[in-house]
């Protein structure tokens, strides 16, 4: 007897024996058991995933002589027939060699004509996605009202390629690709019964070479059986693939967390022993990368498929977070770059070089709070000075000047004369502070702007309505809000001066303060904008806030629909409202009107932008 490849000796017969799909399995078990079946399916998905599988065994579920269930016998003549491609009641087309409209005619020629020894009379057409217009126009009356008799499986890869007519009249399913987990532990069972050796690593470069289909899996094997003599083994199978030896990987990563030039290029000399592919070496590279990022960010869900963990782990430990990155990047643009260069390993050498050349020395982040700076009385330098936690006289931010500090310092209440002494940042003595202005909260809370003048009367005061559009000038850094101050009315008002950045401040800009009930604020998040928001982003905000007010708050954030105006809706108001008046100015200019008149000029209305 001729040999059996093992994607067809080991094709699943049932239900049961399916590898993964279980979304699909699920919904065609319940409705053969129910007796709920649509009289046509559409399944999709890239090669070897299982679709003509799914269909065939479908088949015998509706053609057993046992009855109609999700568990064919296996053993009557209609499922062996099945089995072995010769039942006359399933009618298999292969839709990329019959796409003219006369064979679909010809094949639909016998839809009326009752099963001759089946319950079902079953047209399986795969890849129907080839078939051409005039057949898709042929096919839509029968496939919307077939005989009772009849069921349609459909089958392709490019779902996108089907007119809508057709999809509106099937049950579609999209099989998933397979995840090399399962792939493997398929692979183990299979080589098990087959009694063939093999090495773990050999089956995990399998399952990632096949790239989600189970054939192309089994077939590898078949291919790395052959190669081997009979075994699977890792080297054989490297050098079958043509993949990197991971060893070589390693020592590059552990020449670049070194900053060792000298160690990475004897890394790559080594490694240019073996005639490698540069391109694959790239890509091995982000791959070690993407996973060391990933054990750093989740230590808990690492990745051990190349039983590397403890090396990956060891990696993630020593090479900064933001040099991971920047390594990633650098690797990926090189790739990319890599077909421009004289030859493969000058170019592979340089993206690591660039990494290196360009790694970060490290940059000092200056204490949020309890900074303190204590400069001698005659001018020297302070004493003691270790490290980036602590800054000169020189350097010093002088609180009495609100030009000069940091944006997010710029709302602190810090009183004159504490400037040689450390900052108290303790609530109870911040709510006494609060409670020492109450003339200010007053002047707020009649709609005054508030100038952080404790030994004088402000000057100038400019009044204006919070009920109306205030726009307080990013220049203005002496309006300072306090917690006491904020309001739900004012909250659109006070946001840009809160300092708020990236994905943390947008999701803020598209809150409403709702309520305030003592040190709790209460905020109604815009469903439409709450895509990215989770629970990590309610604490990030809080800290924001009791950083930026210099109190203690809780905030609390609820997904809903608000029809007060939030922050970023506010921003582009005004935005609109501004281009929209310089607009009007633009086109009242006398210099305008004469191009306009005289020369027949066009204004780009788009290009006018406010000053």
């Amino acid at each position: 007897m001729s040999y059996q490849v093992l994607a067809r000796k080991w094709r699943p017969k049932t239900f049961r024996e399916m590898v993964g799909q279980e979304h699909v399995l699920k919904a065609l078990i319940n409705a053969l058991d129910r007796d709920r079946l649509h009289h046509a399916y559409l399944f999709t998905g890239t090669r070897g995933v299982g679709k003509t599988t799914i269909a065939r065994i479908l088949a015998k579920c509706l053609n057993c002589d046992v009855g109609v269930s999700s568990e064919p016998c296996g053993q009557c003549s209609a499922c062996c027939s099945i089995a072995e491609g010769s039942f006359i009641d399933l009618i298999e087309v292969d839709a990329a060699s019959r796409t003219k409209v006369e064979d679909t005619r010809e094949l639909l020629e016998n839809v009326q004509y009752a099963p001759t020894v089946g319950r079902y009379k079953v047209y399986l057409i795969d890849e129907v996605h080839m078939l051409s217009t005039h057949s898709f126009n042929a096919l839509l009356k029968t496939l919307e009202e077939p005989p009772p008799h009849v069921k349609f499986l459909l089958a392709t890869t490019d779902p996108q390629k089907l007119p809508a007519t057709i999809l509106s009249r099937c049950l579609q399913f999209n099989l998933k690709n397979m995840t090399p987990e399962r792939i493997v532990g398929h692979l183990r069972d299979v080589l098990d019964k087959e009694m063939v050796s093999h090495d773990e690593q050999a089956l995990w470069l399998l399952g990632r070479a096949a790239d989600g289909s189970m054939r192309d899996a089994l077939s590898l094997t078949d291919q790395g059986i052959a190669f081997g003599s009979g075994k699977l083994e890792e080297a054989d199978i490297r050098s079958m693939l043509g993949t990197i030896d991971q060893a070589a990987i390693y020592d590059i990563i552990a020449a670049l967390a070194d900053s060792n030039a000298a160690n990475t290029l004897k890394a790559v000399q080594s490694f240019s022993e073996h005639a490698p592919d540069y391109f694959s070496a790239l890509d091995e590279l982000l791959t070690l990368l993407h996973r060391v990022a990933m054990t750093q960010a989740l230590p808990d869900v690492g990745d051990n498929s190349y039983g590397d963990k403890d090396r990956i782990a060891d990696l993630a430990a020593r090479i900064a977070a933001e040099d991971i990155q920047l390594f990633y990047q650098m690797a990926l643009n090189g790739r990319r770059d890599l077909p421009l260069c004289p030859d493969p390993r000058s170019g592979f050498e340089m993206v690591l070089l660039r990494m290196l050349a360009f790694k970060p020395a490290g940059i000092p982040e200056l204490p949020q709070q309890n900074l303190s700076v204590s400069p001698s009385r005659d001018g020297d330098e302070p004493s003691n000075v270790e490290g980036p936690q602590h800054i000169k006289k020189s350097e010093a931010v002088e609180p009495t000047i609100a030009s000069t500090r940091p944006h997010s310092e710029a709302f602190k209440i810090i009183e004159p004369e504490v400037i040689d002494a450390p900052q108290v940042t303790t609530p109870p003595v911040v709510q006494q502070k609060i409670a020492d202005k109450t003339e200010e909260k007053a002047r707020f809370n009649r709609n005054e702007k508030v100038v952080d003048q404790p030994d004088c009367e402000p000057a100038n005061v400019e009044k204006k309505s919070l009920d109306t559009d205030v726009i307080i000038e990013s220049s203005d850094e002496e309006f300072r809000p306090a917690l006491a101050q904020l309001t739900p009315s004012n909250w659109a008002q006070f946001f840009p001066h809160l300092g708020f950045g990236g994905v943390v401040g947008n999701i803020a800009s598209h809150c409403v303060l709702d309520s305030i009930d003592g040190d709790d604020l209460y905020f109604v998040l815009d469903e439409s904008n709450a895509t990215l928001f989770n629970d990590t982003y309610t604490s990030r905000i809080e800290e924001h806030l009791t950083v930026t007010f210099n109190a203690l708050v809780k905030v609390h954030i609820s997904v809903g629909n608000s029809v007060s105006e939030t922050p970023a809706a506010r921003k582009k108001r005004i935005a609109k409202e501004r281009k929209d008046q310089a607009l009007v100015h633009f086109q009242a200019d006398q210099n305008i009107q004469t191009l306009i008149t005289d020369f027949g000029a066009v204004l780009d209305q788009a290009s006018v932008e406010p000053r």
